[in-house]
């Protein structure tokens, strides 16, 4: 796939390209040994939203995951509570490591909705042993025929590479330009900052 080129963002926004991918087969490999000792990962049933938004904002404040810091509780509720929705939360020696969500809401689709690690843990192995196990869960589904997932430019840089040596395939990628949420007040200043505010933004 051709890369699309990210756009330039005006002062006080920020430009990123998000990649869509999909897997439409379940892949044959053999089991992955975890890399470390004490992994243990547990479905969080009727999910708190304290405890998700937790999950949510620490793994994702490095990347600026900002959607579901600008929903109500309402609506996260309506998200996360869903009875398709299935969040699996990663633990290394009983500390949360990272997590999954699984979003199976459309019919005959498992769709990887959030996957990441905790700061600590980011560099020790446990993403790819954990993707595995993600497509394995959600191609345990009933009637599963496709699984998708996508990642953007804020992510982590070896993102899309990891997506595509599990199976992905990507088939179309979107320029997108959001309000900074680092500006707006909605994420701290000082985080991401391996991404640069848009000129002019008076950072």
């Amino acid at each position: 796939m051709t890369g699309v080129a990210v756009p330039e963002a005006p002062p006080g926004k920020l430009a990123t390209v998000v990649t869509f991918l999909e897997m439409t087969a379940r892949p044959l490999r053999p089991k992955r040994p975890a890399p470390l000792d004490k992994v243990a990962l547990l479905r969080a049933e009727h999910c708190t939203l304290s405890f998700y938004r937790y999950l949510y904002n620490t793994v994702g404040e490095r990347w600026l995951w900002e959607m579901r810091r600008r929903m109500s509780d309402r609506d996260l509720a309506a998200n996360i509570q869903h009875p398709d929705v299935e969040i699996f939360v990663l633990y290394v020696a009983g500390v949360p490591a990272g997590y999954v969500e699984l979003d199976r809401r459309t019919a005959g689709v498992a769709d990887i909705a959030y996957f990441g690690l905790m700061p600590e843990f980011i560099g020790r192995g446990l993403g790819p042993w954990l993707l595995d196990w993600a497509i394995e869960a959600g191609w345990a589904g009933a009637g599963v025929e496709r699984m998708t997932v996508n990642t953007c430019t804020f992510d982590h840089p070896k993102a899309l590479l990891m997506y595509q040596r599990a199976g992905f395939v990507p088939v179309r990628q979107v320029p997108k330009i959001i309000d900074d949420p680092r500006l707006t007040g909605l994420m701290p200043r000082d985080c991401a900052p391996q991404i640069p505010f848009a000129a002019g933004a008076g950072a």
